[in-house]
């Protein structure tokens, strides 16, 4: 059995060897009816329509608003009253900072501020207007003591000039009256400073005294207001680093409140595009988390010189705050639409060697045939031809990738006509 075995497969072997040298001889002479056989492909129409200029862009999403919330003194932090994730308002209060010290402060302060009050109080309304009675009667004596030592000098130089009265007498009346004028002057000259010079000093220092005073309680109050810590934007709480009893630096973030109503977009557009750009145009901002449409609100002036790009600003609303800031965001900015325009599948453009766009156009003698196009916008469905073809050639759509100039086609039943169908469809729908 073991030699019938071994024969066997020497003649199965033999039979496979002799079918392999035929397979190689019908190989080395193809059918001629294979290498003629057309190659299938999908076309479709040039058409004439419109079609609307998007630039795409791809950046950062910020919020709207957004503020890092930092005390102004430095003290430990007493208590939290929001977490991460709670919605806060303007003004609300979000944590606050031990502040004992700060309170004994105002204290004291208040207690200075309300004696210089009463100080104040005691130089408008006190000794100053005593001071200024007295000195008013002084000056009413002293003008009663002169008419009475003129009358006494005029009565005795008239008796004199009788021959009535020694001429001593006269003298000495005449040195009373010259020393009531002496004391009349003083009394009137004491009674005018005290109602201008001194008044006006001890009032002012007085003044002066009560605005410092004032000035250090107001600002005793304002160091313990800032321990109350307040939210300056409404928004969401969306960093708390902090744990309550850990100090908070002056100047370092105790939090972070962002504002997410709205959402930015900044992205960088090439000079080229941004020249088409104008503020207030409609775009869609696409994100992981969805999608929204806003429209453009900041065209840098500036081109960055690195990367020869202008920064540009697209606003949208946030609904739900689906969209997260900080993650990559893809823009899609329409900068007007074009009528009139050239039309094929965007299916239709090839990559040429040299960098270039080109098409294959299905001839009329069923082959195809390669032409360079020039390209102007362009879309996920559709491409405009600025240069190349003519309204109602067509192109293979699909199929004509590795065809060569010159192969035959066969195009596939209906799709000439469905594809200018589907042309003309996009087309009218841009018109809309």
């Amino acid at each position: 059995m073991t030699r019938m075995t071994m024969a066997a497969m020497r003649g199965m072997a033999g039979w496979v060897a002799l079918a392999a040298i035929g397979g190689m001889s019908g190989c080395s002479k193809p059918d001629a009816s294979a290498v003629d056989s057309a190659a299938p492909v999908q076309v479709a129409a040039v058409v004439t329509g419109s079609i609307e200029r998007v630039i795409p862009a791809e950046g950062l999403l910020y919020p709207i608003h957004q503020s890092s919330i930092t005390p102004k003194i430095s003290a430990p932090v007493r208590e939290f009253l929001v977490n991460r994730g709670d919605h806060v308002k303007t003004g609300q209060v979000v944590a606050v900072l031990e502040n004992r010290d700060l309170s004994a402060a105002v204290g004291e302060a208040k207690s200075l501020y309300e004696q210089a009050q009463t100080a104040y109080r005691n130089v408008t309304a006190g000794s100053l207007p005593v001071d200024i009675n007295k000195a008013q009667s002084d000056v009413a004596a002293a003008k009663e003591a002169l008419n009475a030592a003129k009358k006494v000098y005029e009565s005795r130089l008239d008796l004199f000039k009788q021959g009535a009265l020694a001429r001593r007498l006269v003298d000495e009346a005449n040195v009373a009256y010259a020393q009531a004028q002496s004391q009349y002057g003083q009394a009137n000259k004491q009674l005018q400073t005290l109602m201008s010079v001194g008044r006006r000093a001890q009032t002012q220092s007085a003044q002066d005294q009560l605005d410092a005073a004032k000035a250090r309680y107001e600002a005793a109050e304002a160091q313990l207001s800032y321990s109350e810590i307040r939210s300056p934007v409404s928004g969401v709480v969306a960093e708390r680093p902090l744990y309550p009893g850990e100090m908070a630096p002056a100047g370092s973030p105790l939090m972070t409140v962002m504002d997410l109503s709205r959402v930015i977009a900044k992205v960088n557009v090439p000079q080229r595009d941004a020249a088409e750009l104008r503020l207030g145009m409609k775009a869609v901002i696409r994100t992981a988390e969805g999608e929204t449409e806003g429209k453009v609100t900041v065209i840098s002036p500036a081109v960055n010189a690195n990367s020869t790009t202008v920064e540009v600003w697209v606003e949208g609303p946030n609904p739900g705050e689906k969209l997260k800031p900080g993650g990559a965001a893809r823009v899609d900015i329409y900068a007007g639409t074009v009528r009139d325009a050239l039309l094929v599948p965007a299916t239709a453009l090839l990559a040429t060697h040299e960098g270039d766009m080109s098409v294959m156009v299905a001839g009329e003698d069923n082959a195809a045939h390669d032409r360079k196009v020039e390209v102007g916008i362009r879309n996920e469905e559709q491409a405009q031809i600025l240069s190349g073809l003519k309204a109602g050639e067509k192109v293979i759509v699909e199929g004509g990738i590795g065809l060569d100039d010159g192969a035959k086609i066969k195009i596939g039943a209906g799709d000439a006509g469905t594809g200018e169908a589907d042309a003309k469809g996009g087309a009218a729908k841009d018109d809309r």
